[in-house]
This record gives C-alpha cells, sequence and structure tokens, in this order.
C-alpha cells in the first residue's frame, strides 16, 4: 500500500499553487479526487494552459476525475455528501468565493469534524488585500524577490519559474500533513491556509532577516552569492561555470587550484571579510586563469580539489546530464490519448515506495466510477444530470 493511500483528497484547485499542492499527496498514493465544473459552464480557461499540454498534465497527475457544478444546490449536496466521507479538501479561490459557495471550514467541519480543508490565496484570508486577485508574479513583486534578482543597478527581474505559485503549494501540504498527523491524536480537523505573499516573504529566507534583524535592505548582486564571496559566474576558455568557494580553507583550495598563490597574497584576499569588501578585485583575481582552460577541465579540477563547481545548463542540457539520467528525474506516464508522457517525477526518493505513474485525467473521465463509491447509484447519477449538477 502506498504510504497516503488511506486518505481521500477532494481537490477543487485551478492554475499551479493548489494543483501543486495536491499533487504531493497524489504522488505518494493519495486518493485524490479532481472535481471540475462540468463542460457547458466552464470553458477550463485559466486551468494551466492546455488540458493535453505539458502544464496541465505535470500538475493534475496521479488523480480522478469528476464534474460537479457547486453552484447547483444539488451539486453542492452532492459535494457535502462527499465530504461527509473524505479527510481534506484543498482550494486556491479568492477568499470570499469558499464562502458564497458554502464551502468554508465551518461548513465543511459541521459536516465532517475530521476534515482538513487546505486554502490558498493571493494574500491572506483576511486583511485589506484579502480580495485581491493573486498572481505569482504580483507576489515575486511585493515579497521582495524581485528586488534582488538580477544584475546590480538592472532594475527588477522576475525569476524564471513561478517560485510563489509552487512554495505556496508546497507549504500548504507540507501543513495538510502536520493537520493529519495531529488529527490522530485529536479526532478533529483543521483549517489550513497560505498565501502566494506569505510564501514568498518566507521564501526570502535570510534575506528577509537581514532586514528584520539589521534593517539591511538588499541589493542585486547579480550572478554572485549575495553575502559569500567568491561564489558566482565565472567565464572559462569555452563558456562558463559557477563556483562557490566561501570560507577560508575553500579559499586555500580555490587558490591552489588556479595556481594563484602569490598574486593571493595581498591583503584585500586575506579574509572572508576583505574579499567581500573587495568583490570585483576578488572576482577578477580568479577570472583571470579561468578563462585559460575549458569548463569541462575546470569543474574536474575544482571538484576533485573539493570546491563546489559546475556547468550552467539550458534545460535540454539539465536532461542530457549523466547524474540527472541516472537518478531518473525524467518520468515516464502512459497517457491513452498522448502516449508515452515524459514528465518530472517528485524529488523526494522513499525507499521501497515507488510512486503512481497516472496520467491527468480527462474532465468528468471518473464520474461514474468515483460517485458510485460514494452511494451514488446509476439512477440518482442519471437524475443529477438532468438536473446540471453534474
Amino acid at each position: 500500500m502506498l504510504p497516503l493511500a488511506r486518505f481521500t483528497v477532494l481537490d477543487l484547485t485551478r492554475v499551479r499553487s493548489g494543483p501543486t499542492c495536491v499533487r504531493q499527496l497524489a504522488d505518494w498514493g493519495a486518493n485524490v479526487i479532481k472535481i471540475e465544473a462540468p463542460d457547458e459552464i466552464d470553458t477550463g480557461k485559466g486551468m494551466g494552459g492546455e488540458r493535453h499540454g505539458p502544464d496541465f498534465q505535470h500538475v493534475h497527475r496521479n488523480k480522478r476525475g469528476v464534474t460537479i457544478n457547486l453552484k447547483n444546490p444539488d451539486g453542492l449536496a452532492l459535494f457535502k455528501r462527499m465530504v461527509g466521507k473524505a479527510d481534506v479538501v484543498v482550494e486556491n479561490y479568492r477568499p470570499d468565493v469558499k464562502d458564497r459557495l458554502g464551502i468554508g471550514y465551518e461548513a465543511l467541519a459541521a459536516v465532517n469534524p475530521r476534515i482538513v480543508l487546505g486554502s490558498i490565496s493571493g494574500f491572506g484570508q483576511t486583511g485589506p488585500y484579502a480580495r485581491r486577485p493573486g498572481f505569482d508574479q504580483i507576489a515575486q513583486g511585493m515579497g521582495g524577490l524581485m528586488s534582488v534578482t538580477g544584475l546590480p543597478g538592472q532594475g527588477p527581474v522576475r525569476v524564471g519559474i513561478p517560485v510563489a505559485d509552487l512554495t505556496a503549494g508546497l507549504y500548504t501540504a507540507i501543513g495538510i500533513l502536520v493537520a493529519l498527523l495531529e488529527r490522530e491524536q485529536t479526532g478533529r480537523g483543521r483549517w489550513v491556509h497560505t498565501s502566494l505573499l506569505e510564501a514568498m516573504v518566507a521564501m526570502m529566507d535570510f534575506q528577509a532577516t537581514r532586514w528584520t534583524m539589521k534593517q539591511e535592505v538588499p541589493q542585486q548582486a547579480g550572478n554572485d552569492h549575495p553575502t559569500t564571496v567568491p561564489t558566482g559566474l565565472f567565464h572559462t576558455k569555452d563558456g562558463m561555470i559557477n563556483l562557490a568557494g566561501g570560507g577560508q580553507e575553500m579559499w586555500r583550495r580555490i587558490v591552489e587550484t588556479l595556481g594563484i598563490e602569490e598574486e593571493a597574497k595581498d591583503p584585500d584576499f586575506a579574509t572572508d571579510k576583505s574579499r567581500a569588501a573587495n568583490r570585483a578585485k576578488t572576482n577578477a583575481l580568479l577570472q583571470k586563469p579561468l578563462l585559460e582552460d575549458t569548463s569541462a577541465n575546470w569543474i574536474e579540477r575544482l571538484n576533485r580539489a573539493g570546491v563546489p563547481s559546475g556547468p550552467v545548463y539550458a534545460m535540454d542540457q539539465v536532461f542530457a546530464d549523466p547524474q540527472v539520467k541516472h537518478l531518473g528525474i525524467e518520468w515516464a506516464v502512459q497517457h491513452p490519448t498522448l502516449g508515452e508522457l515524459k514528465l518530472v517525477r517528485a524529488p523526494m526518493n522513499l525507499d521501497g515506495v515507488e510512486p503512481p505513474r497516472q496520467p491527468t485525467p480527462e474532465r468528468g473521465e471518473h464520474t461514474a466510477e468515483v460517485l458510485a463509491e460514494f452511494g451514488i447509484g446509476e439512477a440518482e447519477l442519471a437524475s443529477l444530470r438532468g438536473k446540471g449538477a453534474v
């Protein structure tokens, strides 16, 4: 049995943050039921790209799909019947929407006191921005990430992944698992919620606490590490490499490997503090010898000396790397229409556990199958269809 197989999750999520949360549960065997509105009232826009495209197929795998119209009284009643037998509900509506639909935590807990509700919003469930629509790039800007990304003086730069969406989903999944563990002792569920803004500020980590503890406002440092010198991107004879070398021992190894012992005797390079104060000069000292050999040779020599270094890949090169191939991160799933899809597996490894490989369902693909498990027979299902409830 898969680790989370005993839990039933009702998935009301859209776009990315919510689906990312639910995927963490689905990938380890939770019985995830993806609930969408029927075709006639929902075109699917805003769900995360084309249904058969890479984005949608990636975030909604390992789920079964049903259609329920929550705006229909019979559809809402059906959903609440399902809540009575479920363990978790996850949604990422604006905070007021779930209350308008009648599926806020108090309403769900009245049906099933053991239910855990996971909610993701743009800016929090309460407060002056609670009803604003949320979007990853807005959170990147408001959370401070764009202010420290990019080259010095360049102006704010968006990072290349939807980091606020992804981390909000991950944090919510962690919170849901914590609530399920607590429920084993208390017998009661909880409301777990975060927002893109909260997740983004939390992900600022030491950059955030530079402000909260020391009132330092972090600035853009480009490809250099903001506080550790030398750590950054360097040119070689045929390309570029990343090199990381904070601390005296690591500095000694770099100096020895690059053969710059005499030049490194300059007092400006004597300590971490002096190297940080003379970042440009320190980087220039390393840059000159690095231009004399290839990236591959320097990476091999530096790593052999115990200095972290590596290439800078485009995505095709990532998946061609022998270590990435060895780790098996590219992950095949068989789709009945699209054939074999190469997705990206969950990065955690649980020894002895092989995650399920079910493709993303079509809209409502499993409606009859799933609802039968909740006691809905053929006649009742036909009636619900006739009423526009499913």
